[in-house]
């Protein structure tokens, strides 16, 4: 068969964007770049006719994912969604990757960012692990004009090229708002729970519930985040232990994930405090309609997929994008209203 620009770029190790500006004698590409791929012309035996240079001249875009690993439900759906949308965008000549890091792992998210060659890729979206070797490591995609959009949790603004995600400062306002009152005028401590504090979407939650606790219902305390790491086993655990040696739990606030864990340790316990949580899935619909929680906040993964991935190609072609169409809002559920 004859060999096609796909054969190029797998040969090369480049996109096909990259091979189409070699095509056309654009200046865009690196000379180590372009000499990668003229060999694997030459070696593959490549001759450009009229159906390939009419493919050539088609655009194709290669955009990565890379989002955290193992068994939160909520970034299992986000992957999800990522890939069925990305099948959408094939017809429009564009090819999505997604690959999973351990979670709250800033060196392997750090690793992932420093192998990435600029002229194999179009775009980057990352679920950003606040750290200053992913900092750095972002810094220098975009000084190589690559575009970065973070996704769920954010970085400094000067950083990337976008956020997509809800403003979890909020978020973490509307869980105080809920707990002061449902807790309703109770005197005592609110529990939280969050997966790692170097998320900063973790981070700017439990500073904007602490907020609206501090101004609008003195008489709860929220305690020191734990730490379970969106693990359930390490979040039983831990919650276990806090409830044995605080008589005062009053209301529990989970900011990230493990909330099998969670339930299960209040499934133990005579009576349970008010409990909100974060993302809306099938467990967490499950233990609304069971009394087992009180409110879910939810992000929608389907909105945040086609989000990222819109923003991603308008950003690659140099395009403008309407901003208020990508935003993701803030929902509240309750047993009552679940769809």
């Amino acid at each position: 068969m004859r060999p096609t620009i796909h054969d190029v770029a797998r040969v090369a190790g480049v996109s096909l964007s990259t091979v189409d500006r070699v095509l056309n004698g654009r200046h865009s590409v690196r000379a180590a770049t372009r000499d990668r791929v003229e060999t694997a012309m030459r070696s593959l035996g490549y001759v450009r006719n009229a159906a390939a240079a009419n493919l050539s001249r088609r655009r194709v875009l290669r955009f990565l994912f890379l989002l955290p690993g193992g068994a939160n439900s909520f970034m299992r759906n986000l992957e999800a969604e990522v890939l069925t949308y990305s099948r959408l965008l094939v017809a429009d000549g564009v090819e999505v990757e997604v690959r999973t890091l351990p979670p709250f792992d800033a060196a392997a998210l750090d690793d992932a960012l420093a192998a990435i060659e600029p002229d194999t890729c179009d775009g980057v979206a990352l679920v950003a692990v606040d750290s200053s070797g992913v900092r750095a490591a972002v810094r220098r995609l975009r000084d190589r004009n690559l575009p970065v959009v973070t996704l769920v949790s954010d970085l400094t603004p000067e950083l990337r090229s976008h956020f997509v995600g809800i403003n979890n400062v909020r978020a973490g306002r509307t869980a105080g708002r809920l707990l002061g009152r449902f807790c309703g005028g109770t005197t005592g401590r609110i529990a939280v729970m969050a997966g790692s504090m170097v998320l900063q979407d973790h981070a700017e939650r439990d500073r904007g519930f602490r907020d609206v606790l501090r101004a609008n219902f003195p008489a709860l305390t929220p305690m020191d985040p734990i730490e379970a790491f969106d693990d359930a086993a390490i979040a039983e655990r831990t919650v276990t232990a806090l409830l044995d040696q605080t008589a005062d739990v009053v209301g529990i606030y989970s900011i990230g994930a493990g909330n099998r864990g969670l339930v299960s340790a209040l499934d133990r316990r005579r009576g349970r405090p008010p409990v909100v949580v974060h993302e809306l899935t099938e467990n967490s619909r499950g233990w609304l309609l069971a009394g087992k929680i009180d409110a879910v906040i939810r992000q929608d993964p389907a909105r945040e997929a086609r989000s990222a991935l819109r923003t991603l190609v308008a950003l690659s072609n140099g395009k403008a994008f309407h901003k208020d169409e990508n935003r993701v809002g803030i929902e509240i559920f309750l047993q009552d209203n679940l769809p």
